[in-house]
């Protein structure tokens, strides 16, 4: 199955592949060349260290590549979506009758994940609900087959992908 990102998702990580490749991997090379100069390689915790730095970076930079290499491009603005309902992006206002309180969202694709900072994927069950719907509309979010709950949209502020939410890092 192919993730489904955006351009701006696109262009993020080949920004961050860049830096991996250009600036990140050649120190990471040098910290492993000097460490590697102490000796005695069984107890050296710093070659150790760098070793696993150029390991975790090799593997970032390959989770990338295939990133990139295996996307389906979504439009996080399409042509023809209906101005009142909710997009991609678009800051929601949700009302959750269940703890009398409001929070806002954005919905975002897989990659840019943050539900601390508000950002929700468009395939978790909350991103799902209220995709498409409008102001006014109470939805009910299906988390499992026994848990659900409503949220009540109570305001949409269309917005565009500015870069603010953050690639997942692992």
């Amino acid at each position: 199955m192919y993730d489904k990102l955006t351009r701006k998702d696109i262009e993020l990580m080949e920004a961050e592949l860049e830096d991996r490749r250009l600036n990140i991997r050649p120190k990471i090379m040098e910290e492993v060349k000097r460490t590697r100069e102490y000796g005695d390689l069984s107890e050296n915790y710093e070659y150790k260290a760098a070793k696993q730095a150029q390991r975790r970076n090799d593997s970032r930079m390959r989770y990338l590549q295939n990133m990139i290499k295996t996307a389906q491009i979504i439009d996080d603005a399409p042509q023809n979506a209906d101005t009142d309902a909710v997009k991609m992006y678009d800051k929601v206002t949700l009302y959750l009758p269940e703890d009398d309180e409001t929070m806002v969202i954005q919905v975002v694709s897989t990659v840019r994940v943050a539900p601390d900072a508000g950002f929700i994927s468009m395939e978790a069950p909350l991103g799902k609900a209220v995709l498409g719907k409008k102001v006014g509309s109470t939805v009910t979010v299906h988390v499992n087959d026994s848990v659900s709950y409503d949220v009540q949209i109570q305001k949409i502020e269309p917005a565009i992908d500015d870069g603010s939410a953050p690639l997942l890092e692992y």
